[in-house]
């Protein structure tokens, strides 16, 4: 965490030679009444109705998991406003591919990445911008992600 503060205050001193008044107002545009509903439509758009699908199929001692994904990743962060969803969801499987062993997730947002209109192309780049940082075995991974996916035409 020493770092994180390193980093966090270096960034702010950028953002205050930049003119960026700081503290930078809150993006959230939900409230805890209605961050599942909005996390969950937003997840829809996305996804498509196999979420829907994923919510009822849960296991009932996996139920809780489903709903804080919709309410917490969705509701709480992917709703903020300041990115659009494109831009969102690059920057998950960015952190996906990154993190490595995570290739479930990985593929599933690939196809969201795919629905709301970047291509393989994009999702390529970004792997091929990720490669000095997390190494070949990660990069192949997604790649091997990426054609499952989105296969060669």
């Amino acid at each position: 965490m020493a770092k994180v503060r390193d980093f966090i205050g270096i960034t702010n001193d950028i953002l205050l030679a930049r003119g960026v008044r700081l503290p930078l107002e809150g993006q959230s545009v939900v409230s805890s009444e209605t961050r599942f509903n909005k996390g969950l439509e937003l997840q829809k758009s996305i996804f498509g109705e196999r979420i829907e699908q994923m919510h009822k199929n849960a296991p009932d001692n996996q139920k809780h998991i489903q709903r804080y994904l919709s309410a917490n990743c969705f509701g709480d962060y992917q709703t903020r406003s300041g990115l659009n969803v494109k831009t969102r969801e690059l920057i998950t499987f960015s952190i996906l591919v990154s993190l490595g062993g995570c290739e479930s997730q990985v593929k599933s947002h690939i196809q969201g990445n795919a629905n709301v209109g970047n291509n393989k192309d994009t999702l390529l780049a970004v792997v091929t911008q990720l490669l000095p940082f997390i190494g070949y075995p990660r990069t192949l991974n997604a790649i091997a992600c990426l054609n499952e996916v989105i296969p060669e035409k």
